[in-house]
């Protein structure tokens, strides 16, 4: 987890379960310290999610609590761009926005400062907040929380659909056609420049020349309630950018068509499916140091 603004003292997030030590039981789950975050009116993030696609049905491990903290409102935000595969880390992010939840892009390079870090120095992965006026802490904890933000390891992206940006909402009568807005700028070539509505891409942009900006107006067609995103990514690394690849994507910005909630049942049935490996997981772990612990 990555707990920013506590009010009060820190916090040692994510030390259970290891083994043979004084910290071997499962408990504190993670929500337990979400909790605790939030008690000091702190932002809880889930970081470097994920290496590879999840496969509830296949996986010989499932253990990670991310749906059940999400629906319980414990994650502020999502560390789409960490130590982690962020293509994968995408995929997850997406099945939840997929279902409603309003989860903003967060960003961390999780370097290991004291030595050459195996992905990159301090400040590889950020994420950019837009401030109106003045910057203070006030301003940028509501931002991240808000989800005005892009996250990034190099490229630098802007997105204006009808006059909105990341973080805000769009309320339509009906579906309909709305007016979009893209840029991008990047030290690196990039390959794939993308507009995402609901975990599809409806508009690709294709780069020319250098392949480092762009600004490009069009419309995008809006057919049910769900939410949007852009995205700049590329197939495969790049010496000027020391992470796996080059990738960028701003939060979404959320749409409502005819005062309808998004659905997608496939998705909940994937969440669904998940969270029984992880209950039967816990269920049959017999290292938690009391059976309160484990109820």
């Amino acid at each position: 987890l990555g707990l920013l603004d506590l009010d009060d003292h820190f916090l040692t997030p994510d030390f259970a379960a290891y083994r043979e030590s004084a910290l071997a039981s499962p408990y504190p789950h993670n929500g337990v310290i979400a909790g605790l975050a939030h008690a000091q009116h702190g932002l809880v993030g889930y970081a470097h999610p994920f290496d590879a696609p999840v496969n509830p049905d296949k996986d010989r491990e499932l253990s990670n609590g991310l749906p059940a903290d999400v629906a319980l409102g414990n994650a502020d935000y999502y560390e789409l761009v960490g130590f982690s595969d962020h293509r994968s880390s995408a995929d997850i992010w997406y099945r939840l926005l997929n279902l409603g939840f309003r989860i903003p892009a967060g960003a961390g390079t999780d370097a290991m400062a004291n030595y050459a870090s195996l992905r990159g120095p301090v400040g590889m992965n950020r994420v950019f907040i837009a401030i109106v006026g003045e910057t203070t802490p006030e301003k940028l904890h509501s931002g991240l929380k808000q989800g005005r933000t892009f996250v990034t390891n190099g490229p630098l992206l802007g997105l204006e659909i009808d006059g909105k940006h990341p973080g805000d909402d769009i309320t339509l009568i009906k579906p309909t056609t709305l007016p979009y807005h893209v840029s991008l700028r990047s030290i690196v070539p990039i390959d794939h420049f993308e507009l995402i509505f609901n975990g599809r891409v409806i508009a690709s942009h294709h780069l020319n020349g250098a392949r480092t900006q762009a600004d490009v107006s069009g419309r995008v067609e809006i057919p049910a309630s769900g939410w949007l995103v852009l995205r700049a990514w590329n197939d495969h690394s790049n010496p000027k950018i020391q992470d796996i690849y080059p990738y960028a994507s701003t939060s979404p910005i959320y749409v409502t068509v005819d005062q309808k909630l998004p659905r997608s049942p496939a998705d909940a049935a994937y969440f669904v499916s998940w969270l029984d490996r992880v209950i039967a997981g816990a269920t049959a772990r017999s290292d938690y140091n009391s059976p309160q612990e484990k109820q």
